[in-house]
Formats: structure tokens, sequence, C-alpha cells
């Protein structure tokens, strides 16, 4: 369909498109185009739709809007602006700035009615169906007949960017799959990218992919016509059964009379002279920042907001007096967001039953342990596998599979690691759900950067990644994480452990839980793990680093090790002690909670003699820092073989005549 004869510009788009070529000149940075393109759909959507409060942007069952195509932010800060938001004229002028609650891409926590940090393409989609996700379980375990406490909608912008990364691929199928009816997407088809007209690299048939996908598609839209865009969202959320994409065809840039069309105005301020072209072709005479009293007034979402959440109170109370214990769980779980009141209680006595087993056990099967106790004491652990449940050990007596037509607290992700990990964020930002994901730690690389988003935002998402090293065997070097552990304990923000034995798998599990500002991984193994920590205090193990095993005296050599590692450790101390000489072995599960501990803590543990040994089946380089220029590494810098573990280990050098060798040329 054909945008080239646009309609007559309203003010209330106009004010959308002044304010993002001017925050965008004034940054000299930035994308004008997609604000610009999507102002009229914008418009539509938060004046007469989107069910949200200004006032408070963290009522409960308000609607969740993501703007997957971030790079366009300022469309959202605009719309944030306008509506009544915690969010200056001043914050837009200082938009791209430092510490500005306008950064470059919205950004969760920074301002307020963000409901998730987007700019990696695909990402914000992927997160919605998070959103939608979450809404179908918690309405299917908190509604009741007459009581509908939870049906909200989740709307996202997206463009051609977010549709060419294939975790949108992974994200919409599963979406379709499961029915998600309250999530709307509006495609911003513009055909324009980075690189210019997209033909060249996009030429799918993008309705009959969703409709492929099962979802309910509204195609060719006017994206420039107001009453276009009003039926087409009327007709997707008629649809309750499927989610809806409404493809809109759009003009980038639309109301700049010289760019509007080209990929001149996606990543570029419009320049001076073209603003002053733009204000007058859309007939907008006000200066750079001034919205006049009218239009705000138009635009003000308080009121109504006002009514929405009033109304939505009024149901809770009544609620409340027809069901107050499931009142009560919803407030804790997802206005409160806290644990349970007996939690403290509840971790005690699971700790104490792993140190009466005290098995000998992989600590994939320790975590299954874990999972199958918490599961029942803390409701709102959501699970989830990327179709490796019977390896990685993640469904238990307790998990239900979530269907089209029934909620749950398991979600058969399927072969989709990214698409997994970037639903789970969605699922810890909306609340009421604490979800764990699951794959093979080598396949953290598909997952990486919802991994990495999961730390930006500070996030509560439990990875459980198993068959942590060569330890698996067989399946061989394409199985076998070597880079992985070293290169995940740097991202910021994001806690890695590597137990040793049940208890502390255990430990790791309720820590993780614990952890409300962050993401943990749990590195876990396919082989059994002898128990280590029968005299080690749970306090000291969620340290993240501690004494293990010392010697009587100065120590001539200490051990740092993790995981499966930690038995050769404790082997070869008790090897050296028959020869005369004394050592340390410091077991260190989490590195990243251990750095966070106090300076002197961390001298105590690591102790004065300057002859440090790490041992762990993982790229050496990172153990650097700890055992300094006197030390040595045990560990592999190259990928590995498939072959029985047990040879693996022996091939490598993780075997105590190999780590005793070390000791000694180290003190030689």
């Amino acid at each position: 369909m054909s945008v080239s004869n646009a309609p007559k510009f309203s003010p209330l788009t106009g004010a959308i498109r002044a304010l993002a070529m001017d925050a965008v000149q004034q940054a000299n940075s930035g994308h004008p185009g997609a604000p610009m393109g999507m102002a009229e759909i914008a418009e539509v959507l938060w004046r007469r739709h989107l069910r949200h409060n200004p006032a408070n942007p963290h009522w409960p069952d308000r609607d969740r809007f993501v703007m997957s195509n971030g790079h366009g932010s300022m469309l959202v800060y605009a719309l944030l602006h306008l509506t009544g938001y915690e969010l200056s004229i001043d914050d837009l002028k200082n938009f791209r700035q430092l510490h500005a609650k306008t950064p470059g891409h919205p950004e969760f926590g920074y301002t307020a009615g963000i409901e998730t940090t987007t700019g990696p393409l695909g990402q914000g989609i992927t997160n919605a169906v998070g959103f939608a996700l979450a809404e179908h379980v918690l309405a299917a375990e908190f509604n009741k007949p007459g009581h509908e406490i939870v049906n909200h909608h989740t709307y996202v912008f997206l463009g051609d960017g977010c549709l060419m990364e294939g975790v949108s691929h992974e994200a919409c199928s599963l979406a379709g799959t499961l029915g998600l009816g309250k999530l709307i997407a509006f495609w911003d088809d513009n055909g324009i990218s980075i690189d210019g007209h997209v033909e060249g690299w996009f030429t799918d048939n993008t309705p009959k992919r969703f409709e492929a996908y099962g979802w309910h598609v509204v195609a060719d839209v006017d994206g420039h016509d107001s009453d276009a865009i009003e039926r087409a969202l009327l007709a997707a959320k008629a649809v309750t059964d499927k989610p809806s994409l409404i493809c809109c065809k759009t003009t980038i840039g639309m109301g700049s009379p010289n760019k509007q069309g080209s990929h001149d105005c996606h990543g570029a301020p419009l320049g001076k002279d073209e603003i002053a072209a733009a204000r007058e072709y859309i007939g907008w005479p006000h200066p750079a920042f001034e919205i006049p009293a009218d239009v705000y007034a138009a635009w003000n979402g308080k009121p109504r907001g006002a009514t929405f959440e009033e109304n939505w109170n009024s149901r809770f109370a009544a609620y409340r007096a027809a069901f107050p214990a499931e009142a009560a769980e919803f407030d804790r779980r997802v206005i409160k967001r806290e644990l349970p009141a007996n939690w403290a209680a509840t971790k005690a006595a699971y700790l104490a039953s792993c140190r009466e087993k005290a098995e000998n056990i992989a600590s994939r099967k320790a975590s299954q342990n874990a999972i199958a106790a918490l599961v029942p004491a803390v409701p709102e652990i959501f699970g989830g596998s990327a179709d490796l449940a019977g390896s990685n050990l993640t469904f238990v007596k307790g998990s239900k599979g979530v269907t089209r037509s029934e909620g749950g607290n398991y979600c058969y992700y399927g072969v989709r690691e990214f698409g997994m990990t970037a639903i789970a964020n969605g699922l810890a930002l909306h609340g009421g759900l604490v979800p764990y994901t699951a794959t093979f730690l080598v396949f953290s690389d598909y997952a990486r950067n919802g991994i990495r988003m999961a730390a930006l935002m500070k996030q509560r998402q439990i990875m459980v990644y198993t068959h942590d090293s060569i330890g698996l065997g067989e399946d061989g070097p394409t199985h076998q994480p070597v880079e992985h552990i070293p290169s995940l304990r740097i991202i910021p923000n994001l806690d890695v452990w590597r137990p040793a034995d049940a208890t502390e798998t255990a430990i790791a599990w309720t820590a993780a839980v614990d952890r409300a500002d962050g993401p943990s991984l749990l590195a876990l193994s396919r082989q059994n793990l002898p128990t280590v920590t029968q005299n080690v205090a749970d306090d000291d193990i969620r340290k993240g680093g501690y004494v293990l095993s010392d010697c009587t005296g100065e120590a001539q050599v200490t051990f740092i090790a993790t995981g499966s590692e930690i038995k050769l450790a404790l082997d070869a101390q008790a090897a050296l002690a028959g020869e005369g000489i004394a050592s340390r072995v410091v077991s260190m599960p989490c590195t990243n909670v251990f750095d966070r501990q106090s300076a002197d803590y961390k001298a105590a543990v690591l102790g004065a003699c300057k002859k440090r040994i790490a041992i762990e089946a993982a790229h050496p380089d990172f153990w650097r820092k700890y055992v300094g220029l006197h030390g040595a590494v045990i560990g592999i810098d190259r990928f590995g073989e498939s072959a029985p573990a047990g040879q693996l280990f022996e091939m490598f050098g993780f075997t105590v005549a190999n780590v005793v060798k070390t000791a000694k040329e180290l003190l030689s």
C-alpha cells in the first residue's frame, strides 16, 4: 500500500515528531526516523487503548509496552513525557547525556515506564513473549470465576531488524504454539535499515511467516492512517486465542520533507535546515522542546490511568474478600515481590537434609533435588529447559508444563537457548515468577546476549547449565565447554557457581533464589561427585570461597579449585602430606561472590603463601589473578576430545601425579 500521500498531520503526532527530531538534534546523535514514522501508531495505542497509569508505573495489572526497535527510544521518551510520567522536558533535552533518564536506548531502571531494556534487536519482542507468558500463567493461577485480577495486554513495536534476528523466530514460534492471545505486536514495515532499502537482504513474506507460527495477522495497514490503525487494533484485541501481528506500512522519518523514506533519517540528526522544513511541513510552528498546553492536556494519561487503577483496586478488594489466601499470595509475589515468610526455615531445613544424606551424586542431580524441594515451598519458581529436561534434570514431581489452555510452572522451550533466556528475562521483569532456565553449558554461547541482558537489567533468573566440562566424555569437543566458565565469570553482575558437591549445589541454589538484584548461573557436572563439605559451615560456602582443608602450620602451597576438581586437589594435598609438604585447599564455588568479600576475608582464605595452584577443567587464564606471578594453573587451553571422561582427565593432566608434580616444580 502506498503511503506517499501523507494525511494532514495532527498536533498530537506533531508533538512526537518535534520532540524526537529536537532531542536527536541537540544530542547530535540518535535515531529520528522510527519515532517520526510510528507517530500515528503510537498515538492510537497510547491514547486510546493502553491501560497504564503515569502516576503509578508499577500497578500490577497495567498493560506492558515494549519498544523492541529500541534505537527509536525518543518515541517512547516522548510518549512517557507527554502522558505524564516522571520525565521532564529537561530530561528530554538531556537525551543521550551522562546519567540522564533518557539514555540512547531504553534502559530498565533508569526511566519510569520503561518495562525492559531494548536495543539488541529481537530481544524486546522476545521479552514481550515472556511478559505475555507470565500473564497467561498468573491468570490461570489467580483468576477465579467472576474475579479477574490478571487481565492485561503486552504491546510491542518492532522493526525489520527485530524480524531479521533469529531470536525473534524462536520466540514468536513459541508464542504461537502457546496461543498467547494477549500479545499484540506492531511491525513498522518501512523497508529501511542502516544499510538502506532492505529488499537486498530481507524479502521474507512476514505475514505468512507469522501465520505459519499460529499468529493472527492483520496485513497491509496504512501506518499513517489513524482510523486504519484503530480498526486493526480492535481486530487484534478481538482474537484471544492467538498472538497478533499488525503489519503497518510506514514511511521512515515521516514529516521530514527531504529525508523521509530514506536511510538518511534512520540513525542521524536531520540537521537544522531540515528540522525547520519539517516544522513547516507538519504544521508545527513552536520552538524546540515547546509543547502547547492544549496538546499536553490532550495527551495527559493520568486521569484515565487513575480510573484504570481505581477500578482494578476495587476488583482486587472484592477478590480479597472472596479469596483472602490467594489475595495474600498475589500481594506477596506480584506486588511486593517478596519470598515466602517461611523461606529462611525452608532453606535451613533443606540444607540440613543435604548434609544428613551426604550423597555422592552429580551436581546436576543435586540441582534436581534442590528444585524438587524448593518448588513446593516457593511457588513462584518457574522452570524450563531447551529440550534437555532429561539431561539437565530440571523437571521434578511438582513441575507442570504450560499449555495453550492451562497454566503451570514449567515451559518446554524446545531447542531455543537464546529465546528461552530472553523470554525468562520477560518473566522476571513482569513480576510474580522466579524463572530458571536450563541447557548444556557449552550452549550458553547461543544464549549469551540474553544472559548479558539479565545481568544488565539485574533480573533474578537462575540458569542451570549442566555438563560443565570434559567430564561429559564421549560427546566430544562440540559439547565440552572450555572457555565458557571463565568468559561467563567476567560478565558484570552475573554470579557463576560451580559447586563441588550436593551441599555446595544446595547453597548455590538457595543463594540464587535469595538474590533479587541479578542473575545466577549454576555450572553442574554430569559425573558423580563425592561429598567434601562435611566440616564446612554453610555461611562459609555462601561467601563464594573458603578454606576447605587446611594444614597444621604454614602452608607451602595453596590449591584453589572448583567443582569436580576439588576432589583432585584434596587427593593431591594428601599425597603431598605423605611427603612432608604442607598444603591448603581452597574451594571457590563462586568467584564473583568471593570477590565481593572484604579484603581481610579474601586474604585470610588465600593465605600468605604465594605458591598457589588453581585447578579447573576450563581455560586457565582466568585464574592468573588469584595465583599471581608465583603460581600455576592446571587447566585446558585447547578443545577437548571424544572419549570416556576418565581418559580425558588423564590426557589433560587432571591427575594426582600431575598436580603433585606441578606443586614440586613450583616449590623447587
